[in-house]
């Protein structure tokens, strides 16, 4: 067993299945666990993917959403327990991995082209392939 197989097999038990798939570009609602005291509740952090990097349990997203004119991103892990859940609302066509650009626009400029019905099957062999990779089966929403 190499290094690579060996980080594999530890990190196996932590990763989530219940992830949606989404790409950059797609706008989603994050459910974040907040604990305040003893008591938790869930807030919700909508916005756009705008980054994804990593692999494993070390698998990030950055989410950026435009809070009274202002432009606020936050960055999750993830497979962390502290997302309850995350929900994709639109698909988005990009071209770009990274939509770091977004940074400076602004208003209508922010927005990017929804993805038609006619475009989702590029889409539906993407989540196929991200399914097969991972051995897992598609969370049905």
């Amino acid at each position: 067993m190499n290094k690579g197989e060996l980080i594999k097999a530890v990190e196996k038990p932590c990763l989530k299945t219940d992830i949606p798939y989404f790409e950059v570009g797609d706008t989603v609602d994050v459910h974040c666990r907040i604990i305040e005291g003893d008591n938790e509740r869930i807030q919700v952090f909508s916005g756009v993917v705008i980054a994804r990097s990593g692999s494993g349990t070390r698998e990030m997203f950055t989410v950026r959403r435009i809070v009274q004119g202002e432009g606020v991103e936050r960055k999750f892990p993830l497979h962390s327990p502290r997302i309850a859940k995350i929900e994709v609302k639109r698909a988005a066509i990009v071209r770009r991995a990274k939509l770091y650009f977004l940074r400076d626009r602004v208003g209508k400029a922010v927005r990017l082209r929804e993805r038609r019905p006619d475009q989702m099957q590029k889409r539906l062999n993407r989540e196929k392939a991200y399914w097969a990779k991972r051995g897992a089966q598609p969370q049905e929403s």
